[in-house]
């Protein structure tokens, strides 16, 4: 079995032109990207996929650090035989993005970091915990699951939703995560333990970030300091939005990467 078949992936766009590849966030998933990835398949062929732990990829039971999802990707861009990639990701993903950029950066174009910095941050370790249990899983049918969602998170339905999409039924016919609860507390606990200000700092191919001017998730300062850090990377903030910057404002996000990429010669106006 080739690696690939390890992942639920998506390809759009035609064999012959440049190629992205957008990588979700923590307990994220490949459709996250659909409507993203749709503004950009006239000019790219595209790659999406859930990353191993979740969604409807494979479900390891250990590695679950930025640099093991960063090898995944090296191999599936092996396996296709791609190179010369324009990167995106958001969350978890820009960490991942980061860690395969920094130990494969002949591989990339460009790179994009969407709300989230290098440093560590262990508070997320236990935000992280609380939030997975204040959903009880499994459910017996979506119709509890529902109800349940609509009652804990009254004050917040968008993460509500964003959570509930990523409840499905399962082969005991109950209402239980898409993901692994086990790799979701992993990636949190290897991805944030340490900083990886290292891997930031090496980046030398063009880089763009980009910040939620709300978002709760990547602090102005750090933001700043990454900007002053390392004068290779272009950053942009987005007023209004928060830490999911592509869902809060998407045709800003579209326009942000177009700008990118036009800049870089990547795509036509």
């Amino acid at each position: 079995m080739n690696f690939i078949e390890n992942f639920n992936y998506r390809i759009t766009g035609a064999d012959s032109s440049p190629k992205l590849v957008f990588l979700h966030g923590l307990m994220g998933f490949a459709s996250n990207w659909r409507s993203i990835a749709k503004a950009f398949e006239k000019d790219f062929q595209i790659l999406c996929y859930d990353q191993r732990g979740h969604g409807k990829s494979f479900k390891p039971d250990s590695d679950y650090a930025p640099e093991d999802y960063a090898e995944d990707l090296n191999k599936i861009l092996d396996e296709l035989g791609w190179n010369d990639i324009v990167l995106v990701g958001h969350s978890m993903g820009a960490r991942n993005a980061t860690s395969f950029a920094y130990k494969y950066g002949n591989k990339l174009k460009a790179l994009v970091l969407e709300d989230l910095g290098p440093e560590a941050n262990l508070e997320s370790i236990d935000k992280n915990k609380q939030l997975l249990s204040r959903v009880p899983t499994p459910f017996d049918d979506k119709k509890q699951a529902r109800a349940h969602i609509e009652q804990e998170f009254a004050g917040n339905m968008i993460l509500g939703e964003y959570l509930y999409a990523n409840l499905h039924e399962n082969e005991q016919k109950q209402v239980d995560w898409r993901f692994s609860k086990q790799a979701i507390l992993k990636s949190v606990e290897q991805g944030r333990s340490t900083d990886r200000w290292e891997q930031f700092l090496a980046l030398e191919m063009p880089t763009l970030l980009i910040r939620g001017a709300k978002s709760d998730e990547f602090p102005a300062d750090i933001y700043q300091s990454m900007l002053n850090r390392n004068p290779r990377v272009k950053g942009v903030e987005i007023p209004g939005a928060g830490h999911w910057v592509h869902f809060d404002s998407r045709d800003q996000f579209i326009s942000v990467l177009k700008d990118f990429f036009c800049e870089l010669q990547l795509m036509e106006a």
